[in-house]
């Protein structure tokens, strides 16, 4: 089953159980794709849609973390609640030794050269896109390069 018919089918699902925050949630999800859709005049294939989803994690937690310094407990909670809905929908996270092995054989095939810091990300973007947090792989490249 491809992902956005999984996500379809839990806002059916959400809408029969009356679920009002889970159907907002994957709502806001479904136009994002949508949008997106329209905008490129292309269908979606599941990588898209993960990264979308990761955009829109990320927008979450910034608004986490901006929420909780204005002391607003309430709205990082709601936010939170997004977060735990929209991290259903990414594929299992490698862990970190399978991260970095894929990156230590990427800056094997690539060299150690400065230069080639943008062809090792955009070989590891490919293959991880939606797998690891792509900011900590960026760290850990740079970590290893040095």
């Amino acid at each position: 089953m491809s992902l956005k018919v999984r996500i379809t089918d839990d806002m059916k699902t959400a809408m029969k159980a009356k679920e009002t925050d889970r159907l907002g949630t994957i709502r806001l999800l479904l136009a994002a794709m949508k949008q997106r859709e329209v905008d490129e005049r292309i269908e979606l294939d599941d990588a898209a849609i993960a990264a979308i989803i990761e955009k829109m994690l990320k927008q979450r937690k910034d608004s986490i973390s901006q929420f909780e310094a204005a002391q607003r407990q309430d709205l990082a909670d709601k936010e939170k609640a997004e977060v735990a809905v929209l991290s259903a929908y990414l594929p299992e996270r490698m862990s970190d030794a399978e991260v970095a092995a894929i990156v230590d054989a990427s800056i094997a095939t690539h060299g150690q050269t400065p230069a080639a810091m943008g062809k090792i990300m955009a070989d590891l973007k490919t293959q991880l896109a939606g797998k690891a947090d792509m900011a900590e792989v960026s760290k850990l490249v740079k970590a290893r390069m040095q």
